[in-house]
Formats: C-alpha cells, structure tokens, sequence
C-alpha cells in the first residue's frame, strides 16, 4: 500500500518512490556526474596545458598538442562501447548496478593517473621518466575512463527520470546535469589555484598538477556509498515484475530503435560538439602563439560559464515541463548555432575579458541550456524494454562524432593555420583559424536544430510503454501526448 509521501506518477504502477527516495537519487546521480565531468574539464584541461610535454614530448610544440588530444579522442572512442556494454547490463540487471561500477571505473582511473610516471624524469615522478610506457599507461587508463562514462549520464538521466512525476520529470531529470558544473568548476578552480602557486615554476616541472586528479578518489567514496543506497526505478522493476525484459535489447535496438537513436545523435551534435570546442579547443587557442594569451585564462573562464551553467540547468529543465522538450531544446541549438561566429570572434582579439565572456556564454546558455533540456527528453525518447541501451548508444556515439573528434580536427586546424601564417614561435601565426572553427560548429548546430523538427513531442508520456515514441500512438506529431 503507497504512503502519502509516495511519489505518484501517471506512468508508475508500482508505488514506493518516496519524496526522500527521490532526493536520494538526485544526490547520488548528481555526484556521479559532477566525477564524470571534474575528470571531463580536468582532463580537458591538462590535454590543452599540460599533457603535451609530459607525455608526448616534441620540438614543435604543435604536435604535442594533437599527440595529447588524440589521447582525449580516444577516452570517447571507446564510450560507444562502454554504453552499448552497459547499457545491456542496465536493461538486463538493473539501472542501480551499472551506476555502481561505471563510477568505479571512472573515479578509479582518474585517480591513476595521478600516479603515472611521465616521458621524461620530472620533479613530480614517482618512478622517473619510462619512455614510451608513459603515454601507453596515460592512453589505458583515458580509455578506461571512458568506458566508464559511457554509461554513467545514460544511467542517471534514466534513473532520475523513471522515478520522477510525469508532470516534473524535466526538472528532476535536469538535476544530474546541474552537477556537471559543480565537476567542471571543482576541476577548473583547482588549475587555477595551481597555476597561481605555481607562478615561477612551471606546473609540468612539479608534482602539483597530479592533486586533481588524485583528488577524484574523494568524490568516488561519496558517490559509491550514497549509490548502494539507492532504490532501482519503478520502470524497471516492473519489467522484472512481468518478466518483461528484453532478452536481446541490441538486437531490438537495431531493429526497431534504429531512426530513434539517429534522432538522439542527431540532437547531441551541437551540445556535446560545443561543450568540447570551448572547454578543449578554445583554451589551446587562446594560449598558443595565435593569441598569445598568458595565464590561467582557461580555468577562470570555465569557473565564470559553469557558475552560469550551473543556474541556466534546472531552469531548462523546469521550462520543458512548461513548453514541451522539443521546442525549448530547438531554442538553446538556435542560439548556439547564430552566436557561433561572434563568439569565436571574441575569442580570437585575445582580450582576456572578452574571452571569458565568450567561453561563459557558449557554454554557459548554449552548450549547458541543451545539457538541461536534454536528460529527461532523451530517456521519453526510448521505450521501456531497450531504454538504458538507446540512451547510452546516441549519447555515447554522438560523443564521439561530435565531442571527441571536435577538439582533435581543431588542434589540426590550428597546426595548419600557424604553419601557414609564418610557423611556431612567430606571433600571431594561426588567428585566422578562428573562422574554420566557427564554421564547423554552426554545422554542428544546424545539424541539431534540422534533428528537432523530425521529432513529436514526448514529454510527459507513459513511460513503461515498451514503444519508442516515434511508434507510440499516444503521441501525435508536433503535439503533446494524448490525455
């Protein structure tokens, strides 16, 4: 028998989501996702500024760089395999299980690899320099990290979602992403902090810069203990109740989530492409020899667009339970897509407050506005049978075609513009790269907001329905779900 304090849902048969069952699961997604993206921005970070001469030491500067974001590529290359693993796993044995071991493997190997040792000896080694072993042992644990976090936003976004009321589920869905933040400003203080220390020497030729991520083990023990505590969602258990989980979810999602999960691709393009432009790329880009900017400008401008984020998150969220998904998610893409060239523009004056205005408002209206309107969205998306695996296949392959490659075609981009504006070392050489990179984000953007108008709203729909939206009939196209 339910309690008053149920949480009662008009998708949710099954009674027992209390108030405090809810927040409990907030609290344990959120913590979850604010590792994922303190190791995210973290290793964000270090790739544009510190990563090069560590562990791919070279004369020209320029190839470091794209050696330490091909290590960045490769922790999304492999998220698609992490999502399709466990997102199995998830629809197979439960939501509470996959988000017990995805923080495990995220938060351990984060913490790892501030005990590797480096190319060469450095201060900060524990074993001194290893040669090639070093970015060998630095590309394992990225892409262990990755497999990780292949699951680990699916399994939040789903969790959250499933146990929150229909008419909320936005908000409560939103909740995880707000977390982000709180990961992205944790990691992008701690550089800052580091860097103002470590003023006369370089950070590279010190131990400091292992402190963040050996910092990570923090926040993995708090995540694991309050996530063995978590109730599984009523969708799932209902499958279980019935016995109705899908004993072949890939082979389903293959056949009759197919145009679903192209949609989910489609729609991520522009968030997760610009999230990485501007916390990846555009710190290389204001540091290298085409703008010239000194200091620790990256890390303040991710701490002044996180704190926006951090706001701009659960107000998208609240404002798809008002408008609908679609309609406020095609908004925050369309900003995106016609602020991409005056933002990029700004960045490339090499005006340190211009820059951070920039980076604070890709990021922070655009890139997390998306973030906020997307948990709950993506989840209605999927039918209940195959749901965990639909959400962390288009999340996790978006991230490689968008995230994952973004960084790396801008860091070529930037290495072919220097070369052909008078080469490394002279000033100036490679502004002009700019205009390229601007260009390829707006084709991200229209990618996503072309994605919006080939879906019919979802929000509020039944959630244990075991049809895709796209095939249930209770939706009708461009509308909202039928009382």
């Amino acid at each position: 028998m339910s309690t008053d304090n149920d949480v009662t849902t008009l998708d949710t048969p099954i009674p027992g989501i209390t108030r405090a069952d809810l927040r409990r699961a907030a609290l344990g997604s959120s913590i979850g996702s604010a590792l994922e993206y303190y190791d995210f921005a973290l290793y964000s970070l270090a790739s544009a500024l510190i990563f090069g001469p560590l562990f791919f030491p070279s004369a020209n500067p320029a190839t470091g760089l794209i050696l330490s974001f091909a290590t960045y590529f490769l922790g999304f290359a492999v998220r698609p395999l992490g999502g399709i693993v466990f997102g199995r796993i998830g629809d197979k044995v439960g939501r509470k299980f996959v988000l017990v071991v995805t923080i495990l493997l995220m938060g351990g190997s984060s913490t790892l690899i501030g005990l590797l040792p480096t190319y060469n000896s450095h201060p900060g080694d524990w074993w001194g320099g290893v040669g090639i072993l070093a970015p060998i042992l630095l590309v394992a644990l990225r892409m262990l990290q990755g497999l990780g976090a292949g699951a680990e936003m699916a399994g939040a976004s789903i969790i959250m979602t499933e146990s929150a009321p229909a008419t909320e589920r936005g908000f409560w869905a939103s909740l995880p992403f707000m977390s982000i933040q709180i990961g992205t400003v944790a990691a992008a203080l701690v550089y800052f902090l580091l860097f103002n220390v470590s003023q006369t020497i370089p950070i590279t030729d010190t131990w400091l810069w292992r402190i963040p991520f050996l910092a990570s083990a923090l926040l993995l023990v708090a995540a694991i203990f309050i996530r063995l505590r978590l109730k599984e969602s009523p969708t799932f258990k209902k499958l279980q109740a019935h016995d109705e989980i899908d004993r072949t979810p890939i082979r389903s999602l293959l056949t009759v989530s197919r145009g679903t999960v192209l949609r989910g691709i489609g729609i991520r393009m522009a968030e997760n492409g610009s999230s990485s432009i501007f916390q990846a790329l555009a710190v290389a880009y204001v540091t290298s020899a085409a703008v010239g900017v000194t200091g620790p400008i990256g890390a303040l401008s991710l701490v002044f667009a996180a704190s926006l984020g951090a706001v701009v998150v659960p107000i998208a969220g609240r404002l798809t339970d008002r408008y609908g998904r679609v309609k406020v998610y095609r908004a925050f893409a369309i900003y995106q897509l016609v602020t991409a060239f005056p933002l990029w523009y700004l960045l490339s004056t090499g005006n340190t407050v211009l820059i951070i205005v920039a980076v604070t408002l890709a990021l922070g209206i655009g890139s997390w506005g998306m973030f906020g309107s997307q948990s709950a969205f993506m989840c209605e998306l999927f039918g209940s049978r195959q749901r965990y695996l639909g959400v962390a296949t288009a999340r996790e392959v978006s991230a490689v075609l968008a995230g994952g490659i973004a960084p790396l075609l801008g860091a070529l981009i930037l290495s072919l513009s220097i070369t052909a504006e008078g080469g490394p070392g002279v000033p100036g050489a490679g502004i002009g790269a700019w205009i390229p990179i601007a260009g390829y984000l707006s084709l991200l953007c229209l990618i996503t907001v072309l994605t919006t108008f080939t879906i019919a709203e979802p929000g509020g729909r039944d959630l244990n329905v075991p049809e895709d939206a796209l095939n249930d009939p209770a939706i009708r196209v461009g509308g909202r779900v039928d009382a």
